[in-house]
């Protein structure tokens, strides 16, 4: 669908390095260069599209005087990751180095993106922190980003199992979906039967309920751990790569990140994703600004 007319803005559908976006470009002139914002929409990967976000892109255009734009990368399983991440790593290249062209500060350039869109937004960063050949991003803005697959047992996937829209089996069954896995899987992951101990314990000074503030723990209970599966950890590799599990880069990765806002909301089972992600940053020393939505749900 082509895009609508707008007083405010221009809006245009290009390529970036043979990628669909969608940019939106004030229409009033300005004295200085603009910032520029690059969006990545949610939907698991699987669902979504520039048109479905385009009033929340025009909103950002107009409210924050910057130049949007919405990469709309190729869905899966149709097109097998790790298709989207490359495609919005191009997308987001291209536009760094392309960035005066449309007026842009490539200075003050930010990555933002909903629930998978975060997950890409973070994957960017991690992707693009040693690059020196383009402008470093400025910053990162997470929406209740999906961030780790080791842990599916976590306060906030108790607390919010049953939650309308994305529930917590929904989330497992979206991301197996997405990885083009067999979804009859979706048990043994939700128990943890994927992770061998010897993941566990590498990974629990990230990923540990007891890292998760009091305050959101209220009514939680441990469960008991579940024998490891190894057919199944061999079938689901890919859960454990940063791309899909920004949350498992080592710190080498995570301290070079540029400033970052993490939203989460109260009544989500990806809410401890955001609340983990946000300490793991600030232990190495990367400033974070977190927005706590209490009566907010995922999408």
């Amino acid at each position: 669908l082509l895009a609508c007319r707008d007083s405010q803005l221009f809006i245009k559908d290009l390529r970036f390095d043979g990628v669909p976006v969608r940019i939106y470009l004030p229409r009033q002139k300005s004295a200085s260069k603009w910032r520029g914002v690059i969006f990545f929409h949610g939907g698991c990967g699987i669902f979504g599209s520039i048109r479905g976000y385009e009033r929340i892109c025009r909103y950002i255009a107009s409210k924050s005087d910057s130049v949007v734009v919405s990469v709309g990368y190729h869905l899966a399983p149709e097109h097998k990751y790790p298709a989207q991440t490359l495609e919005c790593l191009a997308a987001t290249v291209h536009f760094l180095k392309a960035a005066e062209t449309y007026g842009v500060d490539p200075a003050r350039v930010i990555v933002c993106g909903d629930s998978v869109g975060g997950t890409y937004a973070a994957s960017v960063c991690q992707e693009l922190k040693h690059r020196t050949d383009i402008p470093k991003i400025r910053a990162q803005v997470l929406i209740y980003p999906f961030l780790q697959a080791l842990n599916f047992n976590l306060p906030s996937h108790q607390k919010n199992a049953a939650v309308a829209f994305l529930s917590r089996g929904l989330t497992v069954h979206y991301i197996l979906k997405y990885l083009n896995k067999d979804c009859s899987l979706k048990e043994q992951v939700l128990t943890g039967s994927h992770v061998p101990e010897s993941m566990n314990l590498k990974y629990k000074k990230w990923i540990n309920p007891d890292l998760i503030p009091e305050v959101f723990k209220l009514g939680y209970k441990p469960p008991l751990p579940a024998p490891f599966l190894p057919q199944v950890h061999e079938k689901v590799q890919e859960l454990f790569e940063p791309r899909v599990s920004p949350l498992l880069a080592e710190d080498a990765v995570v301290c070079g990140l540029p400033d970052t806002c993490i939203v989460t909301c109260e009544h989500d089972v990806l809410r401890d994703d955001g609340l983990l992600y946000k300490k793991r940053l600030e232990d190495n020393n990367v400033r974070v600004t977190w927005h706590h939505v209490e009566k907010g749900f995922h999408g």
